[in-house]
């Protein structure tokens, strides 16, 4: 299981965000690659600590049972439904969204290298092994997406 807070696969996820470029096709999916990258910045900023809002009676009455699909081994199959706020359907500059993304990232590892858990605004406490896990599981969904 990879951990977004591991360095090595911190590198390799910024090399895969290296790897794009703002015509990479999607594989499957709707959402440009500057669409992707900053729907990914999203996700994060939320597991970061930004406020979650508008999340849908239905979302929250499953919680317990995204999070467990979140945290799981189990990938992310094409086409599920995201959460109102992660939707992206305005043009991005791509060199921001990706900018944004990267920061996002690292803002998180540095949070996470002095705690032991975050709270999330959707799945409550997580470890930081659980956050870890499920950022990575996350972005390597949307990065083979686009097959980097």
């Amino acid at each position: 299981m990879k951990n977004l807070l591991d360095p090595d696969v911190q590198e390799e996820i910024e090399t895969r965000l290296a790897a794009l470029s703002a015509v990479t096709p999607a594989k499957w999916g709707r959402m440009s690659v500057a669409q992707m990258l900053a729907h990914c910045a999203e996700v994060q900023d939320v597991a970061n600590g930004k406020d979650l809002s508008h999340t849908p009676f239905v979302i929250r009455l499953f919680a317990s049972f995204i999070k467990r699909a979140v945290t799981s081994m189990k990938p992310y199959p094409t086409g599920v439904r995201t959460h109102p706020q992660y939707v992206v359907d305005q043009d991005v500059d791509f060199d921001d969204a990706r900018a944004r993304l990267l920061s996002a990232i690292r803002a998180m590892t540095g949070k996470l290298d002095k705690t032991t858990e975050i709270h999330h605004p959707l799945f409550g406490r997580m470890t930081r092994e659980e956050a870890g896990w499920a950022m990575y599981k996350h972005l390597d969904h949307h990065l083979r997406q686009f097959g980097v």
